[in-house]
């Protein structure tokens, strides 16, 4: 996939695209984007997506915290994986949020030679984004631009204490995503994801009672600072660190057990490594939650507790 950063001198080839943010690159977006290679493919084009960098809503409102799913990095290397031929990354400025649908348009097609546009089924945008689909097709008729609906993914979500298979279709959503991770169903999350959600971070020093208690722990810190991190609580959880996955529990929380304070911790218990990885990079892979966090009368207590969420994280990897 050729990735754009910059308006380039010269148009790329004509290509059929879509927008959006692409938080989280779920199944809902690997349904809109196989739609756009479909049509690229009969319309003998080539096949993108345009999206950007920072959330649009931050060029709006500094302030705004957007929990993201992925990293603008994290993103582009799941588009890779799309067999998409091009990524336009755009810098949603001050002045691109202050164009019409019709401008916005007029531009992608200046500026990225995009002769086709497939628009999501819920998807809006232009400065006052109060325009829809047919306004759409509409300029896109005098701009000599093929404005194309798509179809929404939908998932089928199994209603708790229901008979098997029983459920109701639901669109997948990153804010869906987000809420679910936030309540620590990261199970879930991951059916909407297509992937287990994961966490890139560097190792760094911590407190040091996991090794006293033969349970050493690798503290993280997030690389992003905007990167949405699940509820707190222990998880089973895949660990990739040195070029190599293990099995490990994972503790999101204040460590109540030995005080930890205000310091929200993430620290994982890796099975079977021992080595010194202390300033080295690390993703930590959410496969299920296990329990929310307890705090214990003595240290003989967490040990047990310890020893239960090794053996059910240990089952369910």
């Amino acid at each position: 996939m050729q990735v754009f950063c910059d308006i380039p001198e010269n148009p790329p080839r004509a290509c059929v695209a879509t927008i959006g943010f692409f938080d989280g690159v779920h199944l809902g977006h690997r349904c809109l984007i196989e739609q756009v290679c479909e049509v690229a493919a009969v319309r003998g084009l080539a096949s993108g997506v345009v999206t950007f960098p920072v959330h649009p809503r931050k060029v709006v409102q500094p302030e705004y915290r957007p929990e993201l799913l992925t990293t603008c990095e994290e993103k582009l290397s799941l588009l890779s994986d799309a067999a998409l031929d091009c990524c336009l990354l755009l810098d949603f400025t001050p002045e691109i949020a202050g164009l019409s649908a019709r401008e916005f348009m007029a531009f992608l097609r200046d500026y990225y030679n995009i002769r086709a546009l497939v628009v999501g089924y819920d998807h809006r945008f232009g400065h006052n984004r109060s325009e829809g689909f047919d306004d759409y097709v509409r300029y896109g008729q005098a701009l000599g631009m093929e404005v194309i609906l798509a179809h929404a993914y939908m998932s089928k979500d199994v209603v708790p204490g229901s008979s098997a298979g029983a459920g109701r279709e639901m669109a997948v959503s990153s804010s869906c995503i987000r809420r679910l991770l936030s309540q620590g169903n990261v199970s879930e999350a991951a059916a909407g994801l297509g992937y287990d959600y994961f966490l890139n971070g560097t190792v760094v020093g911590g407190h040091r009672v996991g090794r006293t208690i033969g349970y050493p722990t690798a503290n993280l810190r997030v690389n992003e600072p905007d990167k949405l991190i699940p509820s707190d609580g222990v998880y089973a959880v895949r660990v990739r660190v040195a070029g190599q996955v293990y099995g490990g529990m994972l503790s999101i929380g204040y460590r109540p057990t030995v005080d930890n304070g205000t310091d929200r911790s993430i620290e994982v218990h890796i099975f079977g490594f021992h080595a010194d990885i202390y300033g080295q990079p690390i993703r930590l892979s959410f496969v299920r939650y296990l329990r929310p966090e307890l705090k214990f009368d003595s240290l003989d207590g967490l040990v047990a507790q310890l020893r239960k969420d090794a053996e059910n994280a240990s089952r369910y990897l």
